[in-house]
């Protein structure tokens, strides 16, 4: 797709307050989903135990259903998934860890149905606490570590505008994750990464621009100057950021429609992010830039103004 914006004009900042109210009504929906509906985590994030059922031929939730039923202790799954070409494999998901006589009885009975030995894995309370932590130190470091370098790079007021379009971005998309009640598992984790490494890529763009332009115009006075910078720095970004995230999105969607269960969440996670982080980058990141930039030169051209009025000794 091929997006002809050089002469294109258009005014995103003058809209900033309704990106600044679409942002805000969103995450304060996804605040209020996230502490009522909560999220539908995996065993990887909580204590529980998965068996993986192999099949020579194609396999129905009922029919593995009726499978655990049959065996001792009538064996109720919490939730069963079909995957595989031909639905050859099943997901059979329990809330409560089995012990080492219930797995060893259920891989001898699915071997002998289908030839396969099941494979069975378990996750302590302690283990899906652990890794719930670890996975939020990750998302937190990589968060703060990319704030450091784009206040590097560029300026402190870029990486505070940077690390507030992450945080509406990873929002997003546990709002969404929330709403709808997707499992969250270990490939959500990395799909949440690659979320704010695409998000902080096409902010930096953004930025990088428009600190290009900052520096090719001439005296900044105020307001009006930099949304014009930012205007023109968004327009020229546009078809580099619409190509780029439909081109991953084409990706994403493949995978998650052609991938099967396994991967779906993470495919889900990333056409969500790649939404967010396209909008983020251009009517959140540099609106708030463009505000927070304009009350710094407004202070500053105070204090010179209180210089030349104080006497001279």
């Amino acid at each position: 797709m091929n997006f002809k914006t050089h002469n294109l004009q258009l005014d995103f900042v003058k809209h900033r307050n309704k990106f600044f109210l679409f942002s805000g009504l969103f995450s304060l929906l996804g605040m209020i989903l996230l502490f009522t509906i909560g999220f539908n985590l995996g065993i990887d994030f909580k204590s529980g135990s998965r068996v993986e059922i192999l099949a020579p031929n194609t396999i129905t939730a009922e029919e593995i259903q009726e499978q655990f039923e049959r065996m001792e202790g009538n064996l109720v799954p919490d939730d069963i998934t079909l995957a595989g070409e031909s639905n050859e494999i099943a997901n059979a998901r329990f809330t409560t860890v089995l012990d080492n006589e219930t797995i060893q009885m259920v891989q001898n009975h699915f071997a002998n149905e289908y030839g396969i030995e099941p494979s069975v894995s378990t996750v302590s309370p302690l283990v899906g606490e652990e890794l719930a932590k670890n996975a939020f130190i990750s998302v937190l470091i990589a968060a703060v570590g990319i704030t450091i370098y784009v206040a590097f790079r560029f300026e402190l007021l870029f990486g505070i505008a940077a690390i507030v379009g992450l945080l509406h971005d990873a929002l997003f998309v546990l709002m969404m994750f929330s709403l709808f009640q997707i499992e969250i598992n270990i490939p959500f984790i990395a799909a949440i990464l690659t979320v704010v490494g695409y998000s902080i890529n096409d902010t930096i763009v953004t930025f990088d621009r428009i600190r290009e332009n900052v520096k090719f115009s001439k005296k900044i006075k105020g307001f009006q100057d930099l949304a014009n910078i930012v205007n023109k720095s968004i327009v020229q970004t546009l078809a580099r950021s619409i190509n780029t995230a439909l081109t991953i999105a084409f990706a994403a969607v493949a995978i998650m429609i052609f991938g099967g269960e396994a991967v779906r969440s993470f495919a889900f996670a990333l056409v969500i992010g790649l939404i967010a982080g396209t909008y983020s980058s251009m009517f959140l990141c540099a609106q708030l830039w463009v505000v927070w930039k304009a009350k710094a030169i407004k202070n500053e051209n105070k204090k010179s103004k209180r210089k030349e009025l104080e006497p001279t000794p």
